[in-house]
């Protein structure tokens, strides 16, 4: 009776979201819409964004190259020319939404509607613009041949750790121009400890661990950022995301992921959040109130990284490459590389 009360309750619970989502969608102003090149098998690519422009040219390139055929896109206000850039993009779609982001489920809602509209049936990447998706054997294989292996597995979804990055200096001072890939600006990263729990009824995954919780939440390590995402998902209209891409309903999804140490096939997330506008964006941040559900207990969160603090320590290390994290067990990689031609 238990499991059958906690069933239907997920059963609403998602119905309420995807509701949600189809309002919301009544809100997006589109800018460009060129949903009608998509193809039957095309892999498309979802974001929310807003005040992009350090990162876009190189989120837009990563994932082209990764064999992304189309970007829907939700420009929430931006007043930096992020929303002049996308509509030049000959494969971006761009919908305007003015709300508020915290208002919309940190985007979930604006997002589901488009991949309610248009990502059914299709693999999906969802994700933020400071997120470059990685896996192993990145570079040689592109997500065609990863979503055609996990097809043959039976697997909808494919997990991913976000990884932050940071370079040695004090935030603010990349070790390499804007024009360097993301890796050489931002070197650094830490390689443990991280934990990861199971929380019932959704049977969600929470990772925490890495930098974030080691400099700024010390003290309170359960307000530290969750780090497990299902970024990559062959898309059903019943589908919807239920904390940022975090955690998805039905429950079944969650259980494609248990994040560090799980032997199947997953990627990293590799983190731009501290490029050098971070202390300007936190700043921002402090005045906005967008990005938890109670801001004020973060606040102080804020406000540390407004003073560009030193992210680096002794333990901490050098990124190398994909290789590098599958042999620390920040990624896995199941039978993939045993299929490599």
């Amino acid at each position: 009776m238990r499991r059958a009360w906690s069933a239907y309750r997920q059963r609403w619970k998602r119905r309420k979201l995807l509701w949600r989502s189809l309002r919301a969608g009544q809100a997006l102003t589109p800018l460009a819409d060129r949903t009608a090149a998509i193809r039957p098998g095309d892999i498309l690519c979802f974001a929310t964004v807003r005040n992009e422009m350090l990162r876009l040219p190189q989120f837009l390139d990563h994932y082209r190259r990764l064999g992304v055929a189309a970007f829907l896109i939700v420009d929430n206000a931006s007043t930096d020319g992020t929303d002049a850039f996308l509509r030049g993009q000959a494969d971006v779609s761009l919908w305007r939404a003015a709300g508020g982001y915290r208002a919309s489920r940190f985007g979930m809602d604006w997002l589901g509607a488009l991949l309610m509209r248009h990502g059914h049936g299709h693999w999906c990447v969802t994700v933020d613009a400071d997120e470059l998706l990685i896996y192993p054997d990145w570079d040689c294989r592109a997500l065609p041949q990863l979503v055609a292996h996990l097809d043959a597995a039976g697997r909808p979804a494919m997990g991913a750790m976000m990884l932050d990055l940071y370079p040695r200096g004090p935030l603010g001072q990349a070790e390499a121009g804007p024009e360097a890939p993301l890796t050489e600006q931002l070197p650094w990263f830490d390689a443990a400890p991280y934990r990861c729990e199971v929380v019932p009824p959704k049977r969600n995954r929470i990772l925490r661990g890495g930098v974030r919780e080691r400099v700024f939440f010390p003290d309170a390590p359960e307000r530290g950022p969750t780090l497990n995402k299902l970024p990559l998902v062959r898309w059903n209209r019943r589908h919807v995301y239920v904390n940022s891409t975090h955690s998805m309903l039905p429950p079944r999804l969650n259980d494609e992921y248990d994040g560090p140490g799980d032997p199947r096939l997953s990627g990293v997330l590799l983190h731009g959040k501290f490029l050098p506008d971070s202390a300007a964006r936190a700043a921002e941040e402090l005045r906005r109130s967008q990005h938890f559900i109670d801001p004020k207990p973060y606040r102080p969160y804020h406000q540390a990284i407004t003073r560009a603090p030193v992210l680096w320590h002794e333990g901490s290390v050098r990124y190398r490459g994909w290789r590098q994290l599958l042999d620390l067990g920040l990624m896995g990689a199941g039978d993939w590389l045993a299929t490599a031609d």
